[in-house]
């Protein structure tokens, strides 16, 4: 049986649809291995150069740079010019705390918990 009081504050709770969706692309951009190792390798190295970050991800200069300006273009990732080197970093804390929110979560030990305990 639906609750309709239940469903009315849960309806009104939901953030507008054009938030769910941004946020499914943020969600998105992480979702790709090879993009993720490039986020994880400027949260833990800071500002870095293309070169840097293709020899500490094993990837091509040409890919990081393809992937850098995509997570530029979504605001993940900003970029600092210096003659002509351009480096790079995270945006802003908030994608260092998805970030190390998802790892700690991956190195949560489960424990069955009841519908109701999640709530």
């Amino acid at each position: 049986m639906v609750d309709p009081d239940r469903v009315a504050a849960v309806a009104e709770a939901l953030p507008e649809s054009g938030a769910i969706d941004e946020l499914a692309r943020v969600f998105g951009l992480l979702s790709d291995p090879g993009r993720l190792r490039v986020i994880i390798a400027l949260l833990e190295g800071g500002e870095m150069c293309v070169c840097d970050i293709a020899a500490a991800c094993g990837h091509s200069e040409s890919a990081v740079s393809h992937t850098l300006r995509l997570l530029r273009a979504h605001h993940v990732v900003r970029v600092r010019r210096s003659g002509r080197m351009a480096y790079h970093r995270l945006d802003d804390a908030h994608i260092r705390m998805l970030l190390d929110l998802g790892l700690s979560h991956i190195h949560h030990v489960p424990v069955a918990h009841s519908a109701d305990e999640i709530r």
